[in-house]
């Protein structure tokens, strides 16, 4: 599983013009699953992205989590986080797990979010084509790996 997560003061998924969510103060989370994934992977990443202290406190470091802010989750599924582009000029998808593998591991991810105390968490739409607009603030964004976590 990996999580590219961006540190917003707004981000939002529009869909043919509609949103689908939307959030304020938090994090965007472009989900990517593989063939090896499944719920276990969904809880570590979960942990690690609502505990993550990537928020300033007063004096500006890099002290408060997630949870620490009351921040909210956007999470956008993304199977491109897989790509393979060290041959020719098209990437392989071939890491990517099938939609019906990954789509409930996304759902899952999102739920373990909001059970783990993040009280909004917005979604895009699994397989749709999306337009993810992102208010990066610092910029801080941070790759993670359930294979390295």
């Amino acid at each position: 599983m990996r999580v590219l997560v961006q540190r917003v003061t707004a981000g939002a998924v529009r869909i043919e013009g509609a949103t689908a969510g939307e959030i304020n103060e938090g994090l965007v989370l472009l989900v990517g699953i593989s063939h090896d994934d499944g719920p276990s992977e969904i809880k570590k990443m979960a942990q690690k992205v609502v505990h993550l202290r990537i928020f300033g406190d007063e004096e500006g470091k890099f002290n408060r989590s997630l949870l620490d802010v009351g921040g909210a989750a956007l999470v956008v599924s993304q199977f491109t986080l897989y790509a393979d582009a060290r041959k020719g000029r098209r990437p392989s998808f071939i890491q990517a797990a099938r939609p019906e593998q990954a789509e409930p591991l996304v759902d899952a991810f999102a739920a373990e979010l909001h059970l783990l105390g993040v009280q909004k968490v917005a979604t895009g739409r699994f397989g749709a084509s999306m337009l993810v607009e992102i208010h990066n603030s610092g910029p801080v964004t941070i790759w993670l790996d359930s294979a390295e976590i």
